[in-house]
């Protein structure tokens, strides 16, 4: 019989109904810059919002936390917020974050801080002992779903993030788009979509980041940290109409992530990546606001990784990421069926389409006692995803024996920002996921 089991993703998952109208949590990391005005909203209004939340957890035990942002106070994209958490489990956790401060001097410079301070009483690492050459090891392909350890420990984190927009295409005149919605659909403001010219449409952003993760587990095997601090260099280009909820258009995103074993990073790694989407409209009718399909693309690969056989047979892997960066599958964004970081090695491949419908009919907005959540729809997402993980970056092996999932998303607008609740199936497992924005 198969294992099934529903997970709910933890810290960051608890951020999403508080996040505002920004490319906070969604993928990749860098972001188009703006605003949005609702129609709804009276003049001057800025969004902000208070919300108790509970949910159940198969890591957590059952959680109680309150989440709190204000977005649009001295600049219209500044945001500011946080939440803090408890579980029957003992476990908590505790996030802040600002993104997107404007820079006084340099106008097109937007700097973003985000960290968390947390303990897990049950932490999963997919990595094993060392095991004979040929013997499929954790985090492979074709290793088991079991094929983990489980404890408590922590994992605080802190990321730094800076972002420059190119005076190019919609960003030569300023850093910053603007949208107009009405019933959560663009109305003025398309910032790309109908032609790929970096020079005339869309938004082009450098990104460099410095991120840190220490993350310790007592394990069967003895306690283990998985320290990093790595540097991030990215390029993000976005000709999407309106990165929030595209309709037309497509992004490109290549970045190379490199640890210097720099403080007490245990090995020095790199990583290198590449992440493209396309947006296909289809139209309206008199039952449909809006509907399209969307299409994603990811590639990588670790350079520094190298893998080697002793002389009794036993394989022996140095300077990789840690299983939880780098070629990695499984949790909120891709391979949403598994949990996180279920397959991990040196290079990865992955694609996902989602049919995305937004229906007229919006009951819950209606209902006069929750206006206070502002949600102009909602909208039904079903999806399919392939992907798959190997030793080398080899397209007869990475195109062969790949992961499938697929599942349903119940999606919605709320202060002009996408909020979602996936529920995907695979062959091991399925999972359920709280979270905010699309995953591409």
């Amino acid at each position: 019989m198969q294992k099934r089991k529903v997970c709910i993703s933890l810290a960051m998952a608890c951020l999403f109904p508080l996040l505002g109208a920004t490319g906070v949590l969604a993928r990749p990391d860098a972001s188009v810059k703006y605003s949005t005005s609702r129609a709804e909203n009276p003049k001057g209004v800025k969004n902000s919002l208070v919300l108790p939340y509970a949910f159940p957890s198969d890591s957590l035990g059952t959680s109680f936390g309150v989440g709190a942002m204000r977005k649009g106070y001295g600049q219209d994209q500044l945001l500011v917020g946080g939440t803090v958490l408890a579980g029957t489990d003992e476990a908590y956790i505790g996030v802040l974050g600002m993104w997107d401060y404007q820079l006084p001097v340099v106008e097109r410079f937007f700097f973003s801080v985000i960290g968390s301070l947390g303990h897990y009483p049950a932490q999963r690492a997919y990595v094993s002992v060392e095991r004979p050459d040929g013997e499929a090891y954790a985090g492979s392909n074709d290793s088991a779903e079991s094929d983990y350890f489980e404890d408590e420990g922590s994992d605080n984190w802190i990321d730094l993030k800076l972002e420059y927009v190119l005076p190019m295409g919609h960003g030569a005149s300023g850093p910053m788009q603007s949208y107009d919605l009405k019933g959560g659909v663009l109305q003025v403001g398309a910032s790309g979509g109908d032609v790929w010219n970096p020079m005339e449409s869309g938004v082009t952003v450098l990104m460099l980041k410095q991120f840190n993760r220490y993350q310790s587990m007592d394990l069967e095997i003895g306690k283990k940290n998985y320290t990093v601090h790595p540097l991030v260099a990215a390029l993000y280009y976005n000709n999407s109409d309106f990165p929030s909820n595209p309709s037309k258009g497509s992004t490109q995103y290549f970045a190379y992530t490199r640890d210097f074993g720099w403080s007490d990073s245990e090995t020095e790694w790199d990583f290198l990546e590449f992440e493209a989407t396309k947006y296909f409209d289809l139209g309206t009718n008199e039952y449909t606001r809006h509907q399209a399909i969307a299409l994603n693309f990811w590639t990588g690969h670790s350079f520094s990784a190298d893998v080697s056989v002793d002389a009794d047979g036993y394989r022996h892997v140095s300077d990789a990421p840690p299983f939880t960066q780098g070629a990695k599958l499984g949790g909120m964004y891709r391979m949403r069926a598994y949990p996180n970081n279920r397959f991990n090695d040196n290079s990865v491949i992955y694609g996902s389409a989602e049919y995305r419908w937004t229906p007229e009919w919006n009951p819950i907005g209606e209902i006069s006692w929750l206006r206070w959540l502002k949600m102009d729809w909602m909208q039904f997402v079903p999806f399919v995803e392939v992907g798959r993980v190997a030793e080398d970056y080899d397209l007869g092996e990475l195109f062969s024996d790949v992961k499938v999932d697929g599942g349903l998303s119940f999606r919605a607008m709320m202060s002009g920002a996408v909020v979602r609740f996936d529920m995907a199936f695979s062959d091991e497992q399925s999972a359920g996921w709280v979270m905010f924005a699309h995953p591409f």
